[in-house]
């Protein structure tokens, strides 16, 4: 290649490692210049926040190069697959805002092909049938320091595995009586090497062809096959398929297939939170957790009915970027961008979480008002609504103290506070709850011309609180969700089971607060920043009557705190 064909340096600093490899095939005029990516899931299980990296990192670097996507469901497994998780993955790659248009594909698709396949090896002598039990080919596969050793059945003839083969499709034989291997090399360094098996018996019924197939292809010779087939030209995988990828160069050398080249990337892990579909399903099964769409666990659909928007989730990963090696990311990290996304676009409300009664006494009994209040300090486009405001108020406990410590400017007896969006107001008296010793109650007078917008009092607070109009109010059961786990890495220490470590108050409802009459019909989903108490998300059991909101995020990161951070 000609110096001037070769990209500057800044210029390829300023690439991941994929786009550079994928910038010189185009250079070099490898596979024409045309590029076609693939998201690959198992229909096996939910997607989670790994996924929408592999997600994002395939459609949005095919687009870049004028290519495509397509989106294939490796299903290869009829014992662990269900068409319920296909129409979930479908509708989790379209939240994040993905399109593979006609381009869907299964690998059982493939059946017929991968089968063919098979013989093509056979012939060769390049694949044996294995009447070894599965305890039996685990220990002649050695140790990664100590070589395998060769099946008695390995020097069977091409005629006898042709026809046991066959056999095996015809369904003559029991689940685990025998499989199908690839004849590589015993004593090679990388196990995956070490005749892996090709396929498998299992009398189970596929969710798409039936009882067809009594046997079925391993995901390690159906994966690289299958991107040969659709004409893959760039296989984007995770760092723990790096080891396999001699053994798919090895099929496609064999078969003579198109040569889909596979690159690795680091895969995404988060702290605070488990990512293996094992143990999430433990979580799920065990009652850690309500079900796949828990907020609590890092599935795109907890994260949906958390209030992770998509477009934060996409800005995280390109914060991330597209590394070679394994790390951790702080979860601090995506939960800033949660947050910015929905400072931006969240509708500004307010709710009382712990409700103490405000009498106005100077407030003429009867009579009420509506205050205009903006949706968004920021964003004049999203309008204003209508504060009811009458005689009896609710504030949150929190903010009114008989005897508050010095810096604190809320309400207190014969003190001043502003009312958010309202008036100025003084305390005159409060009662107590004989029994409890709390304050049950706050009488409170209003300064008329302290209306906000139009103050002519002349009096100067330093606080300003939140509240709701008592008889508009409306009930609503708020949600504060917090991390799963207590501790960054739940996985370290390995004398203890993880599910030890979780959080005990990673879920607190408060079944009674009191809102503004604004959210009293929200639909599901609609984001709302609560004044002074974070991010909100409209959970769907709102539908069954009484609003019911999730918190996303809180307004700042309250766990740099906890770990000594500022």
């Amino acid at each position: 290649m000609a110096d001037s064909d070769t990209p500057k340096a800044e210029e390829r600093g300023s690439k991941n490692f994929i786009e550079q490899i994928i910038e010189e095939d185009l250079r070099s005029g490898k596979y024409d210049g045309r590029i076609l990516t693939r998201f690959p899931p198992e229909p096996n299980g939910y997607l989670h926040i790994g996924h929408a990296k592999a997600i994002v990192l395939n459609f949005e670097i095919a687009k870049k190069y004028g290519g495509k996507t397509n989106l294939r469901f490796d299903d290869t497994n009829p014992l662990t697959e269900d068409p319920k998780y296909i129409q979930a993955i479908k509708e989790d790659i379209r939240w994040l805002g993905y399109d593979w248009e006609d381009r869907e594909y299964y690998a059982s698709d493939y059946f017929p092909i991968l089968y063919e396949y098979a013989l093509k090896l056979i012939k060769k002598g390049k694949a044996y049938v294995d009447h070894s039990s599965q305890e039996e080919i685990n220990r002649m596969r050695g140790t990664p320091d100590k070589p395998g050793e060769e099946s008695p059945y390995r020097n069977r003839s091409v005629e006898e595995n042709l026809a046991l083969f066959e056999q095996m499709r015809s369904g003559a034989f029991k689940e685990g009586e025998c499989v199908l291997r690839a004849k590589i090399d015993m004593r090679s360094p990388n196990m995956h090497m070490r005749d892996p098996v090709m396929y498998r018996i299992i009398h189970h019924p596929h969710h798409r062809t039936g009882t067809k197939w009594c046997i079925y292809p391993t995901y390690d010779f159906a994966h690289g096959q299958s991107d040969s087939i659709e004409r893959i030209t760039h296989s984007l995988c995770t760092l723990e398929f790096e080891h396999h990828r001699p053994l798919y160069n090895w099929f496609i050398r064999e078969l003579e297939i198109f040569p889909s080249r596979q690159i690795e990337f680091a895969r995404l892990n988060l702290n605070y939170t488990v990512m293996s579909k094992r143990l999430l399903l433990r979580l799920v099964n065990e009652g850690h957790v309500t079900g796949w769409d828990d907020p609590r666990l890092p599935t795109l659909r907890g994260m949906r009915r958390r209030g992770y928007t998509p477009e934060a989730i996409k800005s995280f990963i390109h914060k991330v970027g597209i590394a070679k090696r394994d790390n951790i990311i702080d979860i601090s990290l995506l939960e800033h961008e949660v947050r910015e996304d929905l400072d931006r676009r969240a509708l500004r409300r307010m709710v009382v979480f712990d409700p103490i009664e405000v009498e106005i006494v100077n407030y003429e009994e009867g009579k009420s008002e509506e205050l205009p209040a903006a949706n968004h300090p920021k964003d004049e486009s999203l309008g204003t609504r209508l504060l009811p405001f009458s005689k009896f108020l609710y504030i949150d406990r929190e903010d009114f103290m008989i005897d508050p410590p010095k810096g604190y400017h809320r309400l207190r007896p014969d003190g001043y506070v502003r009312l958010k969006h309202a008036y100025i107001i003084r305390c005159v008296d409060y009662e107590i709850n004989e029994q409890t010793g709390k304050v049950r109650k706050i009488y409170a007078e209003y300064i008329p011309e302290s209306k906000s917008g139009q103050d002519r009092s002349g009096i100067k607070t330093k606080g300003v609180i939140h509240w709701v109009d008592a008889p508009s109010s409306v009930e609503v059961e708020l949600r504060l969700y917090d991390r799963l786990f207590s501790v960054e890495d739940p996985l370290a220490d390995k004398s203890h089971d993880f599910t030890e470590f979780l959080n005990p108050d990673s879920l607190r409802v408060i079944p009674n607060a009191r809102a503004e009459l604004s959210l009293k019909d929200v639909e599901p989903e609609t984001h709302f920043q609560f004044l002074r108490k974070g991010f909100f998300v409209a959970d769907p059991d709102s539908d069954k009557g009484k609003p019911v909101f999730n918190r996303t995020v809180e307004l700042r990161d309250s766990w740099a705190k906890k770990r000594g951070g500022k």
